[in-house]
């Protein structure tokens, strides 16, 4: 379900989580021997924090694409053969699945952010559901297993994916508590935080996103994957019966076209949702722009890690983008983007702005209204990835999953 260099603690002694691409580097081939057979066989273990190093703890990196699919799945098929490293793989293209999947279905994301307003509505108004809330979100509510992940996401913006699912099962069935409440939870504090991981995630568990398909956590599982950490025996609700849809979706085809741009003074901008910008513009631009403030997620503040991993992130794409294109990178680290772009726009004379395909979530809406509201048109640019990917995702992840081999070869990977 939905995951820093200067002045951060690194939360997992394991794996650094430096929003620099060389620390992604770092993390991938230190991986890459436990890819295989040993990460399927383990890979359900929560051994607790410090101790995730039978996952790959790649998330931080891939989300803001300081590290690209590509990237981790060429260096994985390049150590083992597919059979070997299936899983995996299928774990990779899972982040795709959902991207793509929300992508044919924008409602949802607006749905999802609707609803959320009314449930921290329901907060100031319902007493009870108020307290049940804050016990949650603090680590208080008597439940071991519960209150440790709780603490463990606030305190290091990382939870191994089994416990985000007992996370979310707890939070949905035992504590009776709004999944959405539980989502803008996950998505405020996880540095791998996704809009369409995340969302889609939480509504896996509850029988939203496969109708009627929920996710009971079960004391004997938590038991067995925590090697008898936790044995929440008897606390825990037996039944996980499907929410039901409070609206219904409709599905749409995404645009995947390659807009044109040859011949037109066009300027990049980089911003946290792609730090990899020197694999993407297919001509020189004419001037850069990093946006580096990191963009609200919610109306309740961001996690501490969260807030400072995308920051530096678009700074260390800014450093990377001056050396491959030969150009500095002005930085804006403000809230009014809108005349940030107005700015740069006039002083370059910009026909066009450039940016990496926006997808579902708040920055798509931030920088597509500070581009309207400042005059100028903005062009994104889908990565060869996601036009692949994407059009697979329109169901099930079963319709992709037995695409992969194909995909990968389109890719050029195998």
């Amino acid at each position: 379900m939905g995951q820093r260099t200067l002045g951060l603690e690194p939360p997992d002694r394991s794996s650094t989580w430096r929003p620099v691409r060389s620390a992604a580097l770092e993390r991938l081939h230190s991986f890459l021997a436990s890819a295989g057979g040993s990460y399927a066989r383990r890979r359900n273990f929560d051994l607790g924090p410090g101790k995730h190093s039978n996952v790959s703890q790649l998330s931080p990196w891939v989300r803001h694409r300081i590290l690209l699919e590509e990237d981790v799945l060429r260096a994985v098929l390049n150590k083992h053969d597919f059979d070997q490293a299936e899983k995996f793989v299928q774990e990779v293209f899972w982040r795709g699945y959902f991207k793509g999947w929300l992508e044919h279905r924008p409602d949802v994301w607006r749905n999802y952010k609707r609803d959320l307003i009314q449930q921290f509505d329901q907060l100031d108004r319902n007493a009870g559901l108020a307290r049940r809330y804050d016990e949650a979100v603090a680590g208080r509510t008597g439940l071991g297993c519960f209150d440790f992940w709780a603490r463990e996401l606030t305190e290091t913006g990382y939870l191994h994916n089994h416990a985000r699912m007992w996370f979310a099962s707890i939070w949905i069935y035992t504590l009776n508590l709004p999944w959405q409440l539980g989502a803008d939870f996950f998505y405020r504090h996880l540095i791998d935080g996704d809009p369409a991981s995340n969302t889609c995630s939480w509504r896996w568990i509850c029988g939203l996103h496969t109708t009627g398909k929920t996710y009971l956590a079960r004391a004997d599982n938590i038991e067995k994957f925590t090697e008898g950490r936790f044995n929440p025996t008897g606390d825990l609700a037996t039944t996980a019966p499907a929410l039901e849809e409070s609206h219904e979706s409709q599905l749409s085809i995404p645009d995947l076209s390659v807009p044109e741009i040859e011949g037109r003074r066009v300027g990049l901008i980089l911003t946290e949702e792609d730090c990899s910008v020197e694999s993407l513009a297919p001509k020189p631009p004419i001037a850069l722009l990093a946006l580096t403030e990191a963009t609200d997620r919610s109306l309740r503040p961001l996690g501490t890690y969260a807030r400072q991993f995308a920051p530096i992130a678009v700074q260390d794409a800014k450093t990377r983008a001056e050396l491959y294109f030969g150009l500095p990178v002005a930085e804006y680290d403000g809230l009014d983007w809108a005349e940030a772009v107005q700015n740069w726009v006039g002083e370059h004379n910009l026909e066009a702005c450039v940016t990496a395909r926006l997808p579902q979530g708040p920055v798509q809406k931030r920088l597509r209204r500070a581009c309207s509201d400042a005059g100028i048109e903005l062009l994104e640019l889908t990565r060869l990835y996601d036009r692949i990917v994407w059009p697979h995702a329109r169901r099930g992840f079963f319709g992709l999953k037995k695409e992969i081999p194909f995909i990968l070869s389109e890719l050029s990977l195998t």
